[in-house]
This record gives C-alpha cells, sequence and structure tokens, in this order.
C-alpha cells in the first residue's frame, strides 16, 4: 500500500469512479476537481488504483475538519482507514472536528479520537 499525504496529483478523473464505489451519486467532474483542489488529500492507492481517501478542508490556524474518510469496501477492515487518521493526525495544522457516520463511533474512538460536539447541518434552500 502506498499512502500519500497531500495528494496533489489526485484528479476528479480519478476521484469520482473510486467515490462510486462506495457513494454512488452523479459527481460533476469541474466541481469535483475544485473541491479537491481546496482541501488536503490523504490517500492510499494499491499499485494505481486509488482505495483510500481522507480530506481536510482547514483554514491552516485554528479549525479544520475532516470532510470524509472513505475506504473501498472491499478493502476495509485491513488498516487503510486507521492509517489515514494516524497520517491526519501527524500532518493536520490545526485540530479537526468531524461527523461521523451512525454505527462508526467505535472506530473513531479505537483510534484515539474523542466524543466531542455533537454535529447539526444547515442545507440550502
Amino acid at each position: 500500500m502506498k499512502y500519500k499525504i497531500n495528494d496533489q496529483d489526485l484528479s476528479s478523473s480519478t476521484f469520482i469512479p473510486f467515490v462510486n464505489g462506495i457513494w454512488p451519486g452523479e459527481y460533476d467532474s469541474d466541481k469535483t476537481q475544485a473541491a479537491l483542489s481546496k482541501t488536503l488529500n490523504i490517500t492510499a492507492y494499491d499499485d494505481e488504483t486509488l482505495v483510500g481517501c481522507l480530506r481536510i478542508l482547514t483554514d491552516g490556524y485554528y479549525f479544520g475538519t475532516i470532510t470524509e474518510l472513505l475506504v473501498l469496501p472491499e478493502y476495509q477492515r485491513q488498516g487503510i482507514g486507521s492509517r489515514l487518521l494516524q497520517l491526519v493526525r501527524d500532518n493536520t495544522p490545526t485540530m479537526l472536528y468531524f461527523g461521523a457516520q451512525p454505527g462508526l463511533e467505535h472506530f473513531y474512538e479505537k483510534n484515539g479520537c474523542k466524543k466531542s460536539l455533537q454535529s447539526y447541518i444547515i442545507e440550502p434552500e
């Protein structure tokens, strides 16, 4: 497994097929590329295949959030997500806040994450 910190080569043409393997949807290539350019991307590759990605959105000083931690289903439970969390812990400039999918709390807690604030969302009208 090859891990890249701040993977600036990550493109929408690689990311969209990857994310569709986890959260199928209609992802716009240009918007996805713009989004990827605004986050610190820590990736995991099996040869040339993207199998895991953790994205951080941060102001670099006070606030950061993990926008997503994704691992292809066939690569889950192999330590990839845990390794991505360790790499983010070693390379983040700020404290990170994030929400967890229901049922995944144990994964984050076993990886040293502390339960914090309740999360809420505001959706555009």
